[in-house]
């Protein structure tokens, strides 16, 4: 029998450039050093116009051990040796406190401090729409019946800054597999949480739509790359990282990665979107990261990595194109 082949892809590098693994066990030290533990990578609904560094604002450990504790041993999870980069990883303690999540504020710094007394559990996820297995999922159920695993992606978002982030999860075709869509169902729809009395951003701009709405369709929503994130740097979710599950897709603009689901919807129909409502000609429903497609009001040709500052190439697709590029010919 010939022996089995892996085929990496271009974008791969040794696992020698990521962060070593005994750094990635001992981050609670070095948190702890720095006053900020617990805190994870940030996720996006859109890109505020801020791009300057956020400032560290400390989070208590007991609201990082209060997030771990009932994890049961399921973080960290394993490392998948085919999600590598060609970047660091973004430092967590840099990483914590540069947040888009406007249903708490449009500044980045005080995401992660304005959502300590949020309630990520308990959650339920209601799965409906074109599926012949309809369900609502109990978050702490489908943590434990998903194989969970990490993966080091690039993070960009629209405003031209990026991170490098160790997401910890399952693919979304998993879940998929599970309601069964019928014949019909072309795309998802994905529907955040609405809490006003625990989002203050939702109460001080109420000329948005809330609750924030997203979308793929099928074949995006099934290729491996996209991905239910449950943790991040090897814990689960922290709240202003869309606690305590979101989606992660990496070749796409960051506001497509929706956080904070309480709703996911399978239709016939293109569903709308929350930023493409509101500005169609700044965000469109794929966004596809284009280094060759400026936004209305700057470049994309380039990003800016949080933490270093250096500035880089932006890659088409995010650097995914051999995972995704067939998705659009």
């Amino acid at each position: 029998m010939a022996p089995n082949v892996i085929l990496h892809p271009r974008w791969r590098i040794p696992e020698r450039l990521a962060t070593p693994e005994s750094a990635h066990l001992n981050r609670r030290q070095f948190l702890h050093g720095m006053g900020v533990a617990g805190l994870g990578a940030a996720g996006l609904i859109a890109c505020s116009a801020s791009g300057g560094q956020a400032q560290t604002e400390p989070v208590s450990d007991a609201a990082s051990d209060e997030i771990d504790e009932t994890a049961g041993g399921l973080y960290p999870a394993e490392r998948s040796p085919l999600h590598t980069l060609d970047r660091p990883l973004t430092e967590e303690r840099v990483a914590a406190t540069h947040n888009n999540f406007y249903e708490f504020t449009t500044d980045k710094s005080r995401v992660a401090g304005l959502a300590r007394d949020f309630t990520p559990r308990p959650w339920q996820v209601e799965v409906t729409g074109m599926v012949d297995n309809p369900m609502t999922f109990d978050i702490d159920e489908l943590e434990r019946a998903m194989p969970l695993e990490e993966r080091l992606y690039r993070f960009r978002c629209v405003e031209a800054w990026a991170m490098a982030v160790p997401w910890t999860g399952f693919p979304l075709h998993r879940l998929i597999a599970q309601v069964q869509p019928t014949s019909q169902a072309r795309f998802i729809r994905f529907v955040t949480v609405n809490r006003p009395s625990e989002m203050p951003g939702i109460r001080s701009q109420s000329w948005y739509s809330w609750p924030y709405y997203e979308g793929l369709s099928m074949d995006e929503a099934m290729n491996e790359l996209t991905l239910v994130a449950t943790g991040i740097y090897g814990h689960r979710l922290p709240p202003q990282h869309g606690a305590p599950i979101r989606i992660v897709v990496p070749w796409k603009y960051g506001y497509k990665s929706i956080k904070s689901i309480v709703r996911i919807e399978f239709t016939d129909e293109q569903p709308p979107t929350f930023w493409n409502d509101l500005a169609p000609t700044e965000y469109g429903f794929v966004s596809n990261v284009d280094p060759t497609v400026p936004h209305p009001r700057w470049s994309q040709a380039t990003e800016r990595l949080i933490g270093s500052g250096d500035r880089v190439p932006t890659l088409p697709y995010n650097g995914y194109g051999e995972w995704v590029a067939q998705l659009y010919t």
